[in-house]
């Protein structure tokens, strides 16, 4: 039995306890609604860049400040949001979810998942837009990004924390070339993310399926706004991948970004731009096009080693129309970033692939990024295709040739026929410095053109059962010495002799 003075006693603790807490919500009222934009009137403290919930739980993400009202674009459907419905602050800046929990998921650009692999359990958020770290916070890109692809890694190489472009038409083999750089990370400790921007969603499928098969979903993160999500959502992507590759950038880890493609990305900008009565300028793009890519671009860098040395790397990609380079928003991204990687259809159609315009492709941060090894087999490769593009189209015109020019028509017929390579097949650094010496030495010129797709991974074989240190010393000291140069040019002989 309770005692009454017990009960009084514990009434008047609770008493005691009771506050009167006033809470104060800043909340506006949709003046107007359509096309995925809404005009709200009242939230006069809001921020830009805010997220706003509508009644329906939809968010909202603030873009316009203006004198009367605050211009929201809604982050999913907006059929059930009217006229006078009422829209609460969040009092959050727009951030996605970041960290290890989201390897091997596909995600929306708000961090819901998308896999059907349940929720995701990450415990640490970063805000979409960030700013991009200081001259002073970065060093200069040394390192290298093997990509796999021997005519990239051999021309126009990759280091980390760069931003290299991939420009081409349609079905020119962009993507496949981030496919191939992703599978070629397995051993690097490189955390790739994948930005998928208006692309259809059986194509996003397809990619996840491919990267599962291959075992390189475990260390890929998907970001996917497809072409049926709403513009905002695709507007948003770019940047929640940039944020979580930048997690990994400031906890002394090396991540890659990519974004397949930006074209898209500014189409969709310029939608919501078009919407919010922002003034149009060139093509009707909004004046800001130019810094909606650039904000985002500068955000990859190689942070100095005594702040960690992580390093951001950034592979965007930019469809042309019939291949002009010239238009507007490729040569402002051109202008962004540190080279660029032209595919073209012609090459693509004449069977060579991937379909690298070497004259029009650049790196530049170029050799800085190369180990020794390759700077010392594929230091004048460039000069030399080039060279063998114009003497093809001068030989067409003439009947005799003299000895040298034949010669150096064979051999660039045969570099171009080694630099082929097919889609899902990256080749190690010191397979590829093999292949390339090979080819430089004048080994392969009595070899038929036609056989040297049969040769290349047979020599690989050949060259790993018999010398088997060949290939670690490569890897290891990341340098041709004599002594390995004469091992070499011995084993590629002697296969020869058997081949």
């Amino acid at each position: 039995m309770l005692k009454p003075e017990e009960v009084t006693q514990a009434i008047q603790k609770e008493i005691q306890k009771y506050d009167t807490k006033l809470q104060m919500e800043s909340v506006g009222y949709v003046l107007q609604v359509g096309d995925g934009i809404a005009r709200v009137y009242g939230l006069d403290e809001v921020m830009a860049g805010e997220l706003v919930l509508f009644p329906d739980q939809t968010v909202g993400l603030v873009l316009n400040l203006e004198p009367n009202n605050v211009g929201v674009v809604i982050l999913g459907p907006d059929r059930n949001i009217k006229e006078g419905d009422e829209v609460k602050r969040t009092g959050r800046i727009a951030e996605v979810p970041v960290g290890p929990a989201l390897s091997g998921r596909v995600i929306s650009p708000i961090g819901e998942p998308l896999d059907g692999k349940g929720p995701i359990a990450a415990t640490k958020f970063r805000p979409v837009e960030a700013i991009p770290p200081s001259v002073i916070q970065r060093q200069p890109v040394k390192e290298p990004l093997q990509t796999g692809i021997k005519a990239i890694d051999s021309m126009i190489p990759i280091g980390r924390g760069q931003r290299e472009l991939i420009i081409g038409d349609r079905q020119t083999g962009k993507t496949a070339i981030l496919v191939d750089t992703i599978l070629n990370q397995k051993e690097t400790g490189v955390h790739c993310i994948y930005v998928a921007i208006g692309q259809k969603l059986s194509s996003i499928v397809a990619l996840v399926q491919l990267l599962e098969k291959n075992g390189a979903m475990e260390y890929t993160t998907i970001v996917s706004a497809s072409s049926e999500d709403p513009a905002p959502l695709q507007f948003l992507a770019p940047y929640a991948g940039c944020a979580i590759g930048e997690e990994y950038l400031y906890s002394k880890k090396h991540a890659l970004v990519m974004y397949d493609d930006l074209s898209k990305h500014a189409v969709a900008y310029r939608q919501l731009s078009l919407l919010l009565q922002r003034p149009p300028g060139r093509e009707a793009f909004p004046g800001d096009v130019f810094y909606l890519h650039s904000r985002l671009l500068e955000r990859a860098a190689k942070l100095r080693d005594d702040l960690g040395g992580g390093s951001l790397t950034a592979l965007p990609i930019i469809e042309t129309q019939l291949g002009d380079i010239s238009a507007y928003i490729p040569t402002n991204v051109i202008s962004i970033t540190d080279g660029q990687i032209y595919l073209e259809s012609d090459l693509f159609y004449a069977g060579v692939r991937p379909a690298i315009n070497v004259g029009l492709s650049v790196s530049r941060v170029g050799g800085n990024a190369q180990t020794k090894a390759m700077k010392q087999v594929a230091g004048m490769l460039r000069l030399s295709l080039a060279q063998y593009r114009e003497l093809v189209a001068f030989a067409q015109l003439s009947t005799d040739l003299d000895k040298a020019t034949q010669d150096q028509l064979a051999r660039g017929e045969r570099m171009v026929e080694i630099l082929k390579q097919d889609i899902l097949q990256p080749i190690p650094f010191e397979r590829q410095v093999m292949i390339i010496f090979a080819c430089n030495e004048g080994l392969l010129d009595d070899i038929p053109v036609s056989k040297l797709k049969d040769l290349e991974p047979k020599l690989y074989a050949f060259v790993e059962k018999n010398y088997p240190d060949v290939e670690h010393w490569i890897r290891e000291k990341k340098a041709l010495s004599d002594e390995l140069k004469t091992k070499l040019t011995d084993a590629i002989r002697k296969f020869k002799g058997q081949f």
